[in-house]
């Protein structure tokens, strides 16, 4: 099938490279050329809003998804008249507003952090008020990696964050004394089946993913069954098609559900390399209508992001078992240049790739 790709970034690169091999072409659409899908098909530069360059880019496809939760909502709905575009359009309504999105995994009965909606400074005082401190207030639209973000422990901090943070509509949530934060992927084809990955466990610096690891380990039976059934909630209910994940606190032995996202997601990039079919293979799968592959792992795997700068990759391929991923993009900071999986990683392997990483940055 020809599959049309809106957004052109590393993920667009990864489902191209897992999809090829099942016998799909890919083509990409988005505001600027980028070096990350240059070789793998052909890009229609173009914006969001361009109806008429949307319409020309979707009659060369079969069908359309994309690789970024902020495609306007309208760009998708105005390609999904004409073709299927994957996931549906309605889990990006949900997912890029953090309000809605918590009003619909709470109507799910999916446990969240509190929060509040705050769209004036007053009402962020108010909100900060009755959510208690210290809390995080957030964008509701656009924040990505940290950005678009502050922690709150005082009225004096909420009215520099409604400063530092524009103006725009916001949400105040709770701050949660979490043990670990996880992530838990799903997938749903076009016949309604559903599978779900291993949780993995995530560690974040300076809000960015820094290290993913599949299997998480220490995982009871019980929260696994957790995990999986709020990934076959959203699915269901969004009559999903394609993978999702959903960032998940662990509290208390039990699970608080942060954000969801209607994509494949960097906390599952360890699967490419561990598990028997990468998140990446599956999306393509699901969004062509073929059978939806195991998503055992192989062995465990740990994934680290390279930032801004890469580190010594002739010391990296000296570590047993280590898989260089990188993105062909030009260093800057806070860019994500590649990633590192280490497969079965020893103790010692893991500890130095860890150090130079670290010491890239």
């Amino acid at each position: 099938m020809k599959v049309g790709v809106l957004g052109a970034g590393q993920l667009g690169r990864m489902l191209a490279l897992a999809g090829m091999p099942l016998g799909h072409t890919f083509s990409f659409y988005d505001t600027a050329e980028s070096p990350c899908t240059q070789s793998l098909g052909p890009t229609t530069v173009g914006r969001f809003d361009d109806e008429k360059a949307l319409a020309a880019f979707a009659a060369t496809c079969d069908v359309v998804t994309y690789e970024f939760e902020n495609v306007p909502c309208n760009a998708a709905h105005a390609i999904n008249s004409k073709l299927p575009v994957y996931p549906p359009p309605r889990a990006l309504e949900v997912s890029q507003d953090r309000v809605v999105e918590k009003e619909f995994l709470q109507s799910l009965d999916i446990p969240t952090p509190n929060f509040r909606a705050a769209s004036s400074e007053a009402e962020l005082l108010d909100a900060v008020s009755a959510v208690g401190t210290p809390c995080v207030v957030k964008t509701r639209r656009l924040g990505y990696d940290g950005k678009g973000q502050a922690r709150v422990a005082s009225p004096d901090d909420a009215r520099r964050a409604w400063r530092e943070l524009g103006g725009v509509p916001l949400i105040v949530e709770a701050f949660v004394p979490f043990t670990r934060e996880l992530s838990v992927i799903g997938v749903r084809g076009q016949d309604g089946k559903t599978k779900t990955y291993p949780l993995s466990f995530n560690i974040h610096r300076a809000g960015i993913l820094h290290r993913s690891e599949i299997p998480a380990p220490g995982i009871t039976p019980e929260l696994s069954r957790e995990a999986h059934q709020i990934a076959a909630k959203v699915l269901n209910e969004l009559q999903y098609v394609g993978v999702l994940a959903i960032e998940l606190f662990e509290v208390g032995g039990k699970l608080l559900a942060n954000e969801m996202a209607p994509r494949v997601h960097n906390s599952g990039h360890a699967t490419i390399d561990g598990s028997v079919t990468s998140q990446f293979e599956n999306h393509v799968r699901a969004i062509t209508g073929m059978e939806l592959g195991s998503v055992v792992s192989r062995c465990p795997a740990v994934m680290y992001n390279t930032i801004g700068t890469l580190p010594d990759l002739t010391r990296v391929e000296t570590l047993q078992n280590a898989k260089i991923h990188l993105y062909g993009k030009e260093p800057r900071p806070g860019r994500k240049l590649g990633h590192i999986t280490l497969v079965s990683p020893s103790p010692d392997d893991d500890k130095a790739l860890e150090s130079l990483i670290r010491g890239a940055a």
